[in-house]
Order: C-alpha cells, then sequence, then structure tokens
C-alpha cells in the first residue's frame, strides 16, 4: 500500500513539472515580440500622382479614374479651369500581395501606359523589425498622337520607359513620408533640346486628420536639361474614405498623370496660380472567391 501511493506521489511531482514547463515555455513564448507588419501608411497605391509604397492585395482589382481640370487662374470665361479637362483611366491588379501590375489610357498626348510594382521589403515591427518599406516599379509608354512633324515615327520612336525606387516610412498613425526618386528616358522628347533621359528626387506624405480623411503632398524636381517652361511638378490632395472607394480631391500644377507627362511636361507655375483641380477615384474590386 505504501509503495502504491509513492508511486502515485512520484507521478503527481512529474505531470507538476511537466504542467509548470509548460506554463513557463509559454511566458516566454508571449514575452517573444511577434512580427508585425506595418500596413496603410498610404491609403492608396498612388499618392496622388506618384505610386506609393502601398500594394494591392492578390486578387484585388483596381479601376481609377484620374481627372484634371484647367488652371484656376484662366478666368470666369474658362469657368476657372471646369471648361478643360484632361483625364487617365486604369486598371490595376494584385498577382500577389507583393506585385502590382497596371495598365492606363491619357487623353494627354493620348498615351497608352504598362507599369509592373513589386515589394522588396515591408515595414514591420516586433522579433524581426524592418523600419521602411521599398518599392521597384518599371514601367513604358507609347504616344498614339500624331507628332508636330510630318517626319514617320517608329513605335520605338514614341515610346518612352521608367524605373522608380520607393522608400517609405509609416512613423505613426497620423504621419507617413516617402522618398521616390526615378529615371525617365525618353526616346522622343516633346521639346527639341530636351535631354532623353531625366533623373528626377520625388517625395510624398500623408497626415490623417481623421478616421476617413487624410492630407497628402506629392512632388519631384527633375535634374538634367528640360524647355525653360517646364516646373516642378506640385500636387497637394485630400483623401476621402467612403467604404469600398477612395476619393482624392487635389490642386496640382501637371496637366499629365502618367511619369514620363508629369516628370518632363509639367509648365504651370504653382505659386502663381497655374493650378488645376482634380480629382482621383479608386474602386477595388475582388476577383475569384475567397479563402
Amino acid at each position: 500500500m505504501i509503495k502504491l501511493i509513492a508511486i502515485f506521489f512520484l507521478f503527481s511531482m512529474i505531470d507538476a513539472g511537466k504542467l509548470q514547463a509548460q506554463s513557463l515555455l509559454k511566458d516566454v513564448e508571449d514575452s517573444v515580440p511577434v512580427t508585425q507588419k506595418v500596413t496603410g501608411a498610404f491609403k492608396s497605391t498612388r499618392v496622388i500622382n506618384a505610386h506609393s509604397t502601398e500594394m494591392l492585395h492578390k486578387g484585388n482589382l483596381d479601376f481609377r479614374i484620374m481627372h484634371r481640370f484647367g488652371f484656376i487662374n484662366s478666368g470666369v470665361k474658362q469657368l476657372y479651369g471646369l471648361d478643360n479637362a484632361s483625364m487617365r483611366m486604369s486598371l490595376d491588379y494584385g498577382i500577389t500581395d507583393n506585385t502590382t501590375i497596371g495598365f492606363g489610357r491619357s487623353t494627354f498626348r493620348k498615351e497608352l501606359d504598362l507599369f509592373v510594382k513589386a515589394r522588396v521589403l515591408q515595414q514591420a515591427t516586433g522579433e524581426k523589425p524592418m523600419p521602411f518599406s521599398l518599392v521597384i516599379a518599371a514601367g513604358g509608354l507609347v504616344w498614339q498622337r500624331e507628332f508636330a512633324d510630318t517626319t514617320k515615327k517608329t513605335f520605338a520612336d514614341k515610346s518612352s520607359y521608367y524605373v522608380q525606387m520607393i522608400i517609405g516610412r509609416k512613423f505613426s498613425s497620423r504621419f507617413s513620408l516617402q522618398l521616390s526618386p526615378i529615371i525617365v528616358h525618353s526616346n522622343t522628347p516633346v521639346n527639341i533640346g530636351d535631354d532623353k533621359t531625366i533623373i528626377a528626387l520625388g517625395g510624398g506624405a500623408r497626415f490623417k486628420v481623421s478616421k476617413r480623411m487624410a492630407i497628402t503632398l506629392d512632388y519631384h524636381h527633375p535634374f538634367g536639361t528640360l524647355d525653360a517652361g517646364n516646373t516642378d511638378p506640385l500636387s497637394v490632395g485630400v483623401d476621402i474614405e467612403t467604404g469600398g472607394h477612395v476619393f482624392q480631391l487635389q490642386f496640382s500644377n501637371a496637366t499629365g498623370m502618367n511619369e514620363r507627362a508629369y516628370i518632363t511636361e509639367t509648365t504651370g507655375k504653382f505659386f502663381k496660380g497655374d493650378i488645376r483641380f482634380g480629382f482621383n477615384l479608386s474602386r477595388i474590386f475582388k476577383i475569384g472567391k475567397k479563402k
């Protein structure tokens, strides 16, 4: 009988030891910070004109309309720019959470554009922190509009290309900032004497003022030889979330809404009243079944 009691207490002590060890291991696991990816640095895949660090989720289709009116300082005869307008319509698709492709058509220069965008690094906190996000975007563009001269132009003559690196960080739930250097190459520049290859240093910022509203800023400074009338593209906007829509209202000195156009063909002087009112409307559709 005594032996049975001893064996019982021995097994009880072993079980208690196991439970204590399991509890200790759980406490250790709970104390290790889990890696958390940081999202929502920007509410859209574009700040205003330029790509942002945000990506579409796999299977998401983004139908986007970008619209710019004429200069506000054109006066009442042009209804402060509302009589004139240019537009870009596009479809972007998330192949994976880290890869997006897109296709667009602009009324300005009747230009077609195609791009691919890949996320290399994503900002994260916890066990394996990453202080910033890194995205690479590359695209090609081709004119459909006829050139001013009568010389026959080939497809290559009408083509342009760009590569852009986007480095961004969400500093808080309210403030995000990114740098976006870009190289744009045009086989046939719009203005004679312009450099075929232009490098520009860009930046974007977002400040959230309420649950569904944020202020955005989009700016690029080109380096190289461009026409004397060219200026730096600058845009200031307001992002408004409405369910599945992201509605962006903005004021910009740029007419074009693809990379070649706003980097190499912006002529408005923002601080002298050459400002265009416009908007971007984005609607996300889920393609395929949800897992």
